[in-house]
């Protein structure tokens, strides 16, 4: 019995989606649809064409791109990254439009105009996981672009992904905030004039402070601000502010009452964490923007168990040591 042939080839797949594309749309959808319609005309479409790759199809807020290189790939998401950012630097962040920006390199099925196979839904759910603005990509995708272009790499060590059979390393892209003479302007002018505040409850977490003195617990402190993040926004009666956001001011001594105008919230977290050995001391404030005060201030003192990890006799060696 003969097979019907399949036509397969090696890609680099980039799928892109909008963060958040039914509250937009939910907000004021005719001028949501205009605003997709004309950034895919002005930066997404342009972007594709200059990196030499291929928009499979469009999904409604998102596309599926085919690149013949990583490299392509991913410069061609880091430069539509950072043109989005520049475009939302005056726009409040309930109006953002965000992308979110997965990359896959692997086999993929040609049929007609169409990709389909494992290669295709993996750089789907890296989309899928992606911060908005941000740019995940797998670890066989990092591999072909080691030492072949200037950016920044953070492990995020290996995640499962819905309906892929196995787990799977992924690393988040570092982009360079934007440095140019018109976002100095644009920020001095957003300053002056701050954003005006949503109807219910706003806040921001900044990144948490590595006490330790060991950048490998920057990963841990980072992880740390993350879970809060996703903790409050689960609550509907909150307004949060997207860690995309918040991470800009990583590193920085920041002014809480200019975090609270750019950021257009009311309330700021900010924090440390200390980690020694199996001991983590965690300290948090609550801060009201616009006057600096705090408003409530903790610690949280806890020691972490790793009995439960590791083999017999690692179970046994920990048990008979001193406590600390």
């Amino acid at each position: 019995m003969s097979r019907e042939h399949v036509e397969r080839r090696l890609a680099a797949i980039l799928a892109a989606d909008v963060a958040g594309s039914c509250r937009l749309i939910g907000i004021d959808e005719e001028g949501a649809l205009a605003q997709l319609k004309a950034l895919r005309k002005t930066l997404f479409d342009p972007k594709i064409s200059d990196h030499r790759g291929r928009i499979v199809k469009n999904t409604g807020d998102g596309a599926l791109v085919e690149f013949g290189s990583v490299v392509d790939a991913l410069r061609c998401a880091v430069e539509i990254q950072r043109g989005m950012a520049e475009k939302n630097i005056d726009v409040p962040q309930v109006k953002r439009i965000e992308l979110r920006i997965g990359i896959h390199v692997g086999d993929i099925i040609v049929e007609e105009n169409d990709i389909f196979g494992d290669g295709v839904n993996i750089a789907v759910r890296l989309e899928e996981i992606a911060e908005p603005g941000g740019i995940s990509i797998s670890d066989d995708a990092r591999r072909q672009i080691r030492c072949k272009v200037d950016i920044t790499f953070e492990d995020t060590g290996s995640q499962s992904l819905k309906n892929i059979a196995e787990p799977i390393r992924v690393w988040r892209v570092r982009i360079a905030p934007i440095s140019s003479p018109a976002m100095v302007t644009n920020l001095s002018s957003k300053t002056a004039q701050p954003l005006p505040l949503p109807d219910k409850p706003s806040i921001a977490v900044l990144p948490f402070q590595n006490m330790s003195g060991d950048p490998e617990q920057e990963y841990f402190a980072d992880g740390m601000v993350e879970d809060i993040i996703t903790g409050l926004s689960r609550s509907k009666s909150l307004f949060v502010i997207a860690r995309h956001s918040t991470f800009t001011y990583k590193g920085k001594a920041v002014d809480i009452k200019q975090v609270g105008r750019e950021l257009g919230v009311r309330y700021v977290v900010e924090g440390s964490v200390r980690k020694a050995g199996n001991r983590v001391r965690i300290s948090g404030q609550l801060i009201e923007a616009a006057a600096g005060t705090h408003l409530w201030a903790d610690r949280f003192d806890c020691q972490l168990d790793f009995r439960s990890a590791g083999s017999g006799d690692e179970q046994r060696d920990r048990r008979n040591r001193p406590s600390a």
